[in-house]
């Protein structure tokens, strides 16, 4: 029967795969999504809140409801308006080599963070307009209990950030010594 001595270190693969990584964490993008990824949408809701606001005028001068209608509506509009600037002015993303950190509220903070080793598949998705406009969006999907589906919409420079995340992840993954199982069914 042979005896391992404490003293001697583990084969070299192992020890590989249990060596803390000695890359620093590098920061791919630190930031909020640009507002013009979602002009159709800003467009719509600036639509909508004049419309409600041409009714609250109409109500103030043909006097078709009450007067607190009028001011439903105008809060309404604004609402409207401010509501989607603001959401977005909000929400940051922090993309590094070794995590995902989304924080939104706007009441409230709260914030995610996925780690690159918990990632299953990641995609890339960029319209036409996207295109013009230079942004795009990414969705991670996750074995992460809390976040198994990530949408990083309307970043800036999307495909360079796309391709570091995906060789960054299979470097992780291999770093961590994370082997995918596919179990046939």
């Amino acid at each position: 029967m042979s005896q391992v001595d404490p003293t001697t270190p583990p084969p070299a693969a192992a020890a590989a795969a249990r060596a803390p990584a000695d890359d620093p964490e590098v920061v791919y993008f630190e930031g909020r999504p640009v507002l013009r990824a979602d002009q159709l949408k800003a467009i719509l809701w600036i639509v909508l809140g004049l419309a409600l606001f041409t009714l609250a005028m109409f109500n103030f001068s043909y006097e078709w409801a009450p007067w607190w209608a009028s001011v439903i509506l105008i809060v309404l509009s604004l609402a409207a308006v401010v509501l989607p600037m603001l959401i977005t002015r909000t929400t940051r993303y922090r993309v590094t080599s070794y995590r995902i950190e989304f924080e939104r509220g706007i009441l409230t903070k709260r914030i995610d963070s996925l780690e690159l080793w918990h990632v299953d598949d990641i995609s890339f998705e960029q319209g036409l307009l996207d295109r013009m406009m230079n942004v795009g969006s990414i969705t991670v999907i996750s074995d992460d209990k809390t976040t198994p589906r990530l949408e990083l919409h309307g970043l800036p420079n999307p495909r360079q950030i796309f391709d570091a995340l995906k060789n960054r992840i299979i470097a992780v993954k291999r770093q961590r010594g994370v082997i995918k199982v596919d179990t046939g069914s």
